[in-house]
């Protein structure tokens, strides 16, 4: 299909990934300013969706700030709102969680936790657990050997790592850099205990649901990842556009056979998130 206007009458609401397919990490993608507008012209509704590891009204003034205004868009959820509100609540796999953690990730990550009751540890010795948010600022997020220190750290106290970020790795601009998922995946091969929050994970479209105010059946989510949007979309039993513009640099010909080998069937590919 050539854009999101040949899907526009079949739904009401869209989930909308945001790194990889309305923006790179700098700007927004060509054609996505219009593409939001239209879709509210339109009277449509439009939330984000992000794996990003950071509470939703700051990654929205983010947005903001390239030109993504809340006119064009009725909320964010991300993977790092869950985590903070699984903090907050201690339900499910947090309430065995003690009150000391070992901050893996940069500071501008630290709204996941900072205004909650918890203390920060030194260190990983005197930790109950690990809050893995990303690579940080010092080691950069390309080499996850510098990474092992700390993980080794981590394993050897026996902590339990809680995941703000499923993804693997993420294009900025034209770089390929790692996220905390990629970090979480060697801590799990090597026998650590991790808790997520995001997509894949169905529980993560529950809230964005609430926030969208749309039906399962008319909602369409839109991702760049087969991993994490459109196997997060089959989950949740709602239909799935892929787009090309991101993490997946393939040409359009090539992809249905790459998502067929992962098992998933999308409703549409586009090149990318435009009308």
């Amino acid at each position: 299909m050539s854009g999101i206007g040949e899907l526009c009458a079949a739904y009401d609401g869209f989930i909308v990934d945001l790194w990889g397919v309305v923006h790179d990490g700098f700007a927004p993608y060509p054609g996505v300013l219009d593409c939001l507008t239209r879709l509210k012209a339109a009277g449509k509704r439009v939330v984000f969706l992000s794996n990003a590891p950071r509470r939703a009204a700051g990654i929205a003034k983010f947005l903001a700030s390239m030109g993504v205004t809340p006119a064009l868009h009725d909320g964010v959820m991300s993977s790092g709102e869950a985590v903070y509100l699984g903090l907050k609540t201690r339900t499910d796999e947090f309430a065995t969680l003690g009150k000391r953690l070992y901050h893996l990730g940069p500071p501008r990550d630290r709204d996941v936790f900072d205004r909650l009751d918890y203390e920060e540890a030194a260190s990983p010795e005197v930790a109950d657990f690990v809050l893995n948010t990303g690579p940080d600022d010092e080691l950069g997020p390309h080499n996850p050997d510098l990474y092992q220190p700390a993980l080794q750290a981590c394993l050897k106290a026996g902590l339990p790592m809680i995941c703000a970020n499923p993804d693997l790795e993420v294009m900025k601009g034209k770089d390929r850099i790692i996220c905390a998922g990629y970090l979480a995946q060697l801590y799990e091969a090597e026998g650590g205990r991790v808790i997520q929050r995001g997509k894949p994970d169905a529980a993560i479209y529950k809230p964005t649901l609430a926030l969208l105010g749309t039906t399962q059946q008319r909602t369409l989510a839109i991702g760049d990842s087969l991993r994490t949007d459109i196997s997060g979309a089959k989950a949740a039993g709602i239909d799935s556009c892929w787009v090309l513009s991101g993490i997946h640099a393939l040409h359009p010909e090539q992809a249905p056979a790459e998502a067929a080998a992962s098992n998933l069937s999308p409703t549409a590919i586009l090149p990318g998130f435009s009308w």
